[in-house]
């Protein structure tokens, strides 16, 4: 099983990766919508979790897991932003602010799935 993290910033991607691995889960990694769908839709990619940033590049995070509900009805989804207060977070998904502590990144993750 495999978390998919879509970040388009190149260090904070590396440094959500990183986190996770040391954590125990297996991460995929997209820096946007168009690669995330990609591998969405491979069904070879087994999947438990989308961690997706709010304001990728060519896609609000929320038209991402919108068509990752589609092709994966039961994928949890977590939203990452900057304006955690402001967003409106769709039912059955969840979100962390930005920044977040590692400690806070692994609660979450950990709230969601359960232990690697």
């Amino acid at each position: 099983m495999h978390l998919l993290v879509v970040e388009d910033d190149d260090i904070v991607r590396m440094l959500i990766v990183e986190v996770l691995d040391e954590l125990g889960y297996s991460t995929l990694e997209a820096d946007n919508a168009a690669t995330a769908l990609k591998i969405l839709e491979a069904p070879e990619h087994n999947l438990a979790l989308l961690m997706t940033d709010v304001g990728l590049p060519d896609m609000r995070g929320e038209q991402l897991a919108a068509k990752a509900r589609e092709l994966r009805p039961l994928l949890p989804v977590l939203f990452a932003s900057g304006y955690a207060e402001s967003f409106n977070v769709p039912e059955g998904m969840y979100m962390i602010g930005k920044p977040f502590s590692i400690d806070q990144l692994r609660e979450k993750v950990v709230s969601i799935l359960g232990t690697p």
